[in-house]
C-alpha cells in the first residue's frame, strides 16, 4: 500500500469563505499515483471544515445564511469563549459543518455522487489555515 501527504493552504480575505477544493484535492492524487484508494481531506484548525455537497452559489449562500442564523458572528459578547476573542461562532459552525471528508479512489478519480464537490468552509479567516489530503491505496 502507498500512502501520500499534500497541504493546501488558505488565507481568506473575509471572515466567512466557502472555496470548491475538488480540481486541488483530483490533482494530488493524480500526483500520488493512487489508482484505488480512500483520500481524506480534513481541515487542519478548529474554526475551519471540509464538507462535501452541490457547488450551487444559491445552495452555498443557504449554507452561510443558515449558520449564521444558528451560530451568529454578533454580539461577540453572548459567547463564553469570546473573553478576549471574537470566534466563538467559528467554532460552532464548523462542529455542525464538520471536519474532515473521506472519499473513495476509483480508476485514480474521486469517486463521487451526482452533484457532488469538496468544499473548504471558513469560519474565521484573514489569516493563514492549512488543509491536510492525506491518500491511501495502491
Amino acid at each position: 500500500m502507498k500512502s501520500y501527504k499534500e497541504e493546501l493552504w488558505f488565507d481568506t480575505k473575509s471572515r466567512r469563505e466557502y472555496i470548491n477544493i475538488t480540481n486541488k484535492v483530483q490533482s494530488a492524487i493524480n500526483k500520488s499515483g493512487i489508482k484505488e484508494g480512500l483520500c481524506l481531506v480534513n481541515a487542519m484548525h478548529i474554526t475551519a471544515s471540509v464538507f462535501i455537497n452541490d457547488d450551487e452559489s444559491g445552495l452555498i449562500q443557504d449554507f452561510d445564511d443558515w449558520l449564521e442564523g444558528l451560530a451568529p458572528h454578533e454580539p461577540v459578547s453572548k459567547y463564553r469563549h469570546n473573553a478576549g476573542e471574537d470566534n466563538a461562532d467559528g467554532h460552532l459552525k464548523r462542529q455542525v459543518m464538520g471536519r474532515e471528508v473521506v472519499v473513495a479512489v476509483t480508476a485514480g478519480r474521486l469517486d463521487f455522487g451526482p452533484w457532488e464537490q469538496i468544499f473548504y468552509g471558513e469560519f474565521d479567516g484573514r489569516r493563514k489555515k492549512r488543509t491536510l489530503i492525506k491518500i491511501i491505496g495502491e
